[in-house]
């Protein structure tokens, strides 16, 4: 029933450490150059030493060349490739297989069908992310109708787009993602920088809905009574 945590897009020391305390299960490196949260690998590479083995380090490309995918893996030792651009089945499986990790694949919601048609695209795909639809690379900080994603689909799901602590607790209980990610609903002053009361109050959000489904899944301990009443 937990619902895992990723936190995207993140650049400063101070944000890598408040995300690792907050016990968050992954944190997203950007590597698309123009994204104003990217990072060149060396930057990404001191970050990625302050994580401990249980947090997960998750690159972000944008149709990305072998070259580069294997410079920065090479450099920063990244735990998951995250496909955003144009990438086919070939170019993700690729790049996976060549790092020598998992891989998700993003997929930009439009309609109902997307995920369904994704599913069968991108068979290899660890998990797939459904964020919505625009006409750029990468996360747009915008929602999708929620209700597009199928009923027990079968898939891991990572659900981002537009994601906060005020509807963080919502898409939830709506989707039951396997993961939720975030980037700029936990974003501070600028874009290179994240809020800390905002990502504490997310991961509060994220648990106190999964606390609600345990409670809600779990079954009644009085059983009904069998006894008829005394007639008077």
């Amino acid at each position: 029933m937990r619902t895992r945590i990723k936190f995207c897009g993140l650049v400063r020391d101070v944000d890598v450490d408040t995300a690792v305390a907050l016990g968050v299960d992954a944190v997203g490196f950007v590597f698309y150059p123009r994204s104003p949260r990217a990072l060149s690998a060396e930057d990404a590479s001191l970050l990625r030493r302050r994580l401990p083995s249980w947090v997960r380090a998750v690159g972000l490309f944008v149709n990305a060349s072998d070259d580069q995918l294997a410079q920065i893996h090479s450099r920063v030792g990244l735990d998951v490739l995250q496909f955003h651009g144009d990438e086919s089945q070939d170019d993700c499986l690729r790049g996976g297989i060549m790092a020598a990790r998992p891989w998700w694949r993003a997929v930009r919601m439009r309609g109902t069908g997307d995920l369904l048609e994704s599913a069968g695209t991108f068979p290899h795909a660890e998990a797939l992310l459904a964020d919505s639809f625009h006409s750029g690379y990468g996360g747009s900080g915008q929602a999708f109708d929620w209700s597009w994603i199928p009923h027990d689909f079968g898939r891991p799901i990572i659900l981002s787009g537009g994601l906060d602590a005020a509807r963080v607790g919502d898409a939830i209980a709506q989707v039951s993602p396997f993961a939720v990610d975030v980037s700029s609903g936990i974003q501070g002053e600028d874009p290179r920088s994240k809020d800390s009361s905002k990502m504490e109050r997310f991961v509060e959000e994220v648990l106190r809905s999964d606390l609600r489904r345990a409670e809600q899944a779990r079954p009644s301990l009085i059983a009904p009574s069998s006894t008829q009443p005394a007639q008077p």
